[in-house]
């Protein structure tokens, strides 16, 4: 039982800290941001499983923490608050060309990031961007003016 509550508090605490390294850093991990990940996946289980190095204590570590995984995705679709509140809502960065910075600022993106990605999307300047929207999943979503025009 006390790995059962040990893997129920580690997943908890992991979920805190991936809402809190922000939703950027979990668009796209960089190469030290994935090892950390692992790494860190490493330490908790450490801690989960103490000296219990049998098969039993590490399956149910893990069957643990996938119960608390789909309880937790079964709560973002039964009751969409829930849903918002856990994964958050999405943020506007850009609107018709004027970037938010003190949403950039909050959500710890740089505007050479923001630069970055626009550019990758084809953007070369914020004038043509009706809106930029950060996803609840990090990713950035552009819409231009042109895209406007064309409906």
């Amino acid at each position: 039982m006390e790995i059962v509550i040990r893997a129920a508090a580690a997943f908890i605490i992991l979920w805190l800290v991936t809402r809190a390294t922000g939703r950027s850093a979990l668009g796209e991990l960089s190469s030290f941001e994935l090892v950390l990940f692992i790494v860190l996946g490493d330490m908790v289980q450490q801690g989960i499983t103490m000296e219990d190095r049998s098969l039993t204590g590490s399956l149910l570590a893990v069957f643990t923490m996938l119960v608390l995984a789909a309880a937790l995705n079964y709560a973002n679709m039964r009751w969409p608050k829930v849903g918002k509140l856990m994964q958050g809502r999405p943020i506007v960065l850009i609107r018709d060309g004027v970037v938010d910075r003190k949403a950039l600022h909050k959500e710890r993106i740089g505007l050479d990031e923001l630069s970055m990605l626009a550019r990758q999307s084809g953007i070369e300047n914020y004038s043509s961007v009706r809106l930029a929207i950060l996803e609840a999943s990090g990713k950035i979503s552009f819409f231009t003016q042109e895209a406007n025009a064309a409906s």
